[in-house]
């Protein structure tokens, strides 16, 4: 038996039981006692927020960027990012993770999303070069994404929504700490 389940017949027995509802932290105790719950309502809490913080804080930095030039095969302010040297460098500075090198590399190591999930600072992959995966962005929220797009060109904030994006649109992931070994690669 799930344990959501396991918590949906405790819930509708506690509820038979008496008159009122029980309430989150009554539901969570009730786990917790019968050890279907390892975490208390507080804890998830704190991870959320926790995630919430660190999706803000890499958001920010990653602004912090714009206008710099795009040079394929770079990696920093001083030289200039293509996309995925763009992606790579915000979550080291920000979040302290060291993903992949290629933006391919970088959809492989991390978690599948659905787009109709996505939140600050996911990444966003697309077939810009007639290849899955062959450019990526970080999601900042309400359609739009942050990235390096092209030479001639510098780190700015797009609409996914705008056609030439939704047409190539790869799909979505979210980096999860400790979620999966990112892979090396040389640039």
């Amino acid at each position: 038996m799930t344990k959501w389940l396991a918590a949906l017949l405790l819930v509708c027995s506690t509820a038979h039981a008496s008159p009122a509802l029980p309430t989150q932290d009554e539901i969570d105790k009730i786990l917790a006692d019968r050890g279907l719950l390892t975490q208390t309502f507080g804890q998830l809490e704190q991870v959320r927020q926790s995630v919430s913080d660190k999706a803000t804080d890499l958001v920010s930095n990653a602004m912090g960027f714009l206008g710099v030039p795009y040079k394929r095969g770079g990696n920093s302010a001083e030289s200039g990012f293509d996309c995925s040297g763009f992606v790579r460098a915000m979550y080291e500075q920000t979040v302290g993770m060291v993903l992949p090198r290629r933006a391919k590399e970088q959809a492989a190591a991390t978690d599948r999303i659905d787009k109709n999930d996505l939140q600050p600072g996911d990444l966003v992959f697309f077939n810009t070069m007639r290849r899955a995966f062959s450019h990526v962005g970080i999601y900042v929220g309400d359609g739009k994404f942050i990235h390096a797009p092209r030479s001639g060109s510098e780190v700015r904030v797009e609409d996914m929504r705008q056609s030439y994006w939704q047409r190539r649109f790869d799909g979505a992931r979210r980096v999860i700490e400790g979620s999966r070994e990112p892979q090396a690669s040389a640039p």
